[in-house]
């Protein structure tokens, strides 16, 4: 998801964990090779994008509730997978797994609740299109792209955004926070 505003705003939010570097800046730039001018910042989707029917500020404020008690924890990348119902091309989460679905099903409701129309699977996208003829081929460079990745494929999730989407599909941050503040404000 994308920090730059090209227009109007949308009553579409998320909530999101933005990748830390060499992470990020790899799969940006793999990204970009599947979908050339993709300006998404590299993130995982705690919360997917749904529409309030209250204040953003209201929205936030039960979602800080909901955080305070969560504490950081670590995230492992695994492999290129493809969701057959749907031809989107993502990196599977092995460690880390548990608590983001979790952090979803606790943060899921009153102001934040949304039917979504497919089950929550922590992931990173990478690649979705409608035509699912380019599936194949992009598939298999991703594959090879992320076997050269000679990194880190884990990295502790500290922080979270709370994002708004804008006319041209980019998404503004509106509000950032680091796992475990409540708790460590309380010692």
């Amino acid at each position: 998801m994308s920090g730059g505003n090209l227009g109007g705003l949308l009553n579409s939010f998320a909530l999101v964990a933005y990748l830390p570097d060499p992470l990020a800046g790899f799969i940006e730039s793999l990204r970009g090779d599947l979908e050339p001018g993709c300006a998404a910042k590299t993130h995982i989707t705690i919360l997917p994008p749904r529409l309030l029917s209250c204040s953003p500020d209201s929205a936030w404020n039960q979602l800080l509730k909901g955080l305070e008690q969560v504490q950081p924890f670590e995230v492992e990348l695994e492999e290129v997978r493809i969701f057959g119902r749907s031809d989107v091309i993502y990196i599977s989460i092995g460690a880390g797994c548990e608590e983001l679905r979790e952090i979803h099903k606790k943060l899921d409701y009153g102001y934040c609740h949304c039917a979504e129309a497919w089950d929550y699977c922590p992931q990173i996208t990478l690649f979705q299109t409608l035509d699912s003829s380019e599936v194949a081929a992009r598939f298999r460079h991703a594959v090879r792209r992320w076997s050269e990745f000679q990194h880190p494929r884990s990295f502790l999730l500290e922080r979270v955004s709370f994002v708004q989407n804008t006319w041209g599909n980019r998404w503004q941050d509106l509000h950032h926070y680091s796992l475990g503040a409540a708790l460590a404000l309380k010692r």
